[in-house]
């Protein structure tokens, strides 16, 4: 079926304006300027990992040396359900990117009617309908296309906008995977803490029985009095309360790491073993690479490049819409003729829509695109602080609490020396047993403190690996399947207040 040459004309001079939707109104994105140290402050005196093979890749709980951590992390990041939450909600992003990109094309659509209908006659000034056997059947088999074209933009920035987001939702998914494996880590080497606090604790209860039982020895002689005795007991069912208390502390935190991984907490369980792992050396870097390395950080920037986007499709909507829509297809009174020739019909022809009057709407969504977009920049740059305050907070709290380790091992040296006095005194007469009942308590509570440390130190690691981005480098957006790539060669701008 050939269209006649006015048709082809009026295709011709369409065609043009399909082109302009290689435009688009509203401002093109640039990633704001954010304030960044040329170095971290409490990185003075760091000592990086050598050689630089060490430097922290995806599975970075790896440099704790640990077998079970690893199996752990390998559990949780198949299983845990918030990781699944933002997974799907990742999915729900990239199908919004292909539900957006479906504007480019023209919809299609075909439909067959069967109508049967019948006519009125008039006679002596009233209407009357025909009987049945003047009604009419019609048939009609259609072929219908419509596209509008993006002659201002509006479908290019709505796929701007979607794009960023679902890169967000990638960087979201992946700040939760990193975000609970730091808090699997944590949760994990305080479990083993607790661990060592109970071996020390049976070993000191053990140690207490053996001095009431010499007090009970040395009363049955006549060498003591009974409160000796007594404050022997005391000291002995105090420290029984205390083991008692870890067990608390501990089952709390086992079914924590069951939740992490999975699983109930009835059906899960992890064997004591004391705390035996060592802080590792973590590699730095400069400040603006934490611009890339931050999956928090990465998604605020693409919701800013998403919120800049919304701009232009506020900005479209200013203008007229231009369509293009066509039908095609065959009518006949009967159905065996359906198809013949003589039956066909077709149209074809533009459309033209342009709001002239709407009470302010536009103007007003034009307004809170601009302010969506000015919000999101100051959460960006909030993030990028947030990010450079965490890494400074570890690393100041690393290089302390390494201080406080190695006061705390002299400290525990001393105590355990000075129980070994105040016994020896005790033994022979020279102190009173409240003197070798506080030599064994600051005993006890040194080698606490010391296990504390110990993990307060590997949380530390754990939380500047975090805020140094983990294993995770923004991926280009084909990586994601969504877009433009996430890191942008525009790393200067902003808007003004007329966008």
């Amino acid at each position: 079926m050939k269209l006649p040459m006015c048709r082809l004309k009026l295709l011709v001079a369409v065609a043009p304006l399909a082109l302009l939707s290689a435009c688009a109104v509203g401002p093109d994105y640039k990633r704001p300027e954010v304030e960044q140290p040329a170095a971290f402050k409490e990185a003075a005196g760091w000592k990086t990992a050598q050689p630089r093979d060490q430097e922290i890749r995806g599975n970075w709980w790896e440099v704790y040396k640990d077998p079970l951590l690893n199996q752990l992390q390998e559990q949780a990041g198949s299983a845990n359900l918030s990781l699944a939450q933002a997974e799907a909600a990742y999915r729900q992003a990239q199908a919004a990117v292909r539900s957006a990109r479906s504007a480019y094309f023209p919809t299609l659509g075909t439909s067959f009617d069967v109508t049967r209908s019948s006519s009125a006659t008039v006679s002596n000034n009233q209407v009357t309908s025909t009987n049945t056997r003047g009604a009419r059947t019609n048939h009609s088999l259609s072929l219908s296309a419509s596209w509008e074209a993006d002659v201002w933009g509006r479908v290019r920035r709505e796929v701007e906008a979607s794009s960023s987001s679902a890169q967000a939702s990638a960087a979201d998914l992946q700040n939760v995977r990193l975000s609970m494996q730091a808090a699997l880590a944590q949760d994990y080497f305080e479990l083993r803490a607790l661990d060592s606090q109970k071996q020390l604790l049976d070993r000191t209860l053990a140690d207490y029985e053996r001095s009431l039982k010499l007090t009970q020895n040395q009363y049955a002689a006549g060498v003591v009095a009974r409160a000796n005795v007594v404050q022997a007991q005391t000291q002995l069912k105090s420290a029984q309360t205390q083991a008692l208390d870890v067990g608390v502390q501990r089952a709390q935190l086992e079914h924590a790491i069951a939740l992490l991984v999975g699983k109930a907490p009835a059906s899960f369980s992890i064997a004591p073993a004391p705390l035996n792992a060592s802080v590792p050396d973590v590699p730095l870097m400069l400040p603006s690479a934490l611009l890339e390395r931050r999956p928090d950080i990465a998604a605020a920037e693409r919701r800013v490049a998403a919120a800049n986007a919304e701009i232009g499709v506020a900005k479209a909507a200013y203008f007229p819409s231009l369509g293009l829509s066509g039908n095609v297809g065959y009518q006949s009174d009967t159905m065996a003729h359906l198809l013949s020739l003589p039956n066909r019909f077709w149209s074809i022809g533009p459309s033209l829509a342009w709001t002239l009057l709407d009470g302010g709407a536009r103007r007003a969504q034009t307004e809170q695109a601009i302010a969506a977009y000015d919000q999101n920049v100051a959460l960006y740059r909030q993030a990028v602080l947030t990010g450079f305050q965490e890494v400074e907070d570890n690393l100041a709290a690393l290089r302390i609490l390494e201080q406080e380790a190695q006061t705390q091992d002299e400290a525990v040296q001393l105590a355990r020396q000075s129980v070994a006095i105040a016994t020896n005194q005790y033994k022979a007469g020279v102190v009173s047993y409240l003197e070798v009942i506080t030599a064994q308590n600051t005993a006890l509570n040194s080698e606490i403190n010391a296990v504390n440390i110990l993990n307060r130190r590997l949380a530390a690691s754990v939380l500047l690996i975090k805020a140094l981005g983990g294993g995770w480098h923004a991926p280009d957006a084909d990586a994601a399947n969504v877009g433009a790539p996430l890191a942008q060669d525009e790393t200067s701008g902003g808007h003004d207040a007329n966008r």
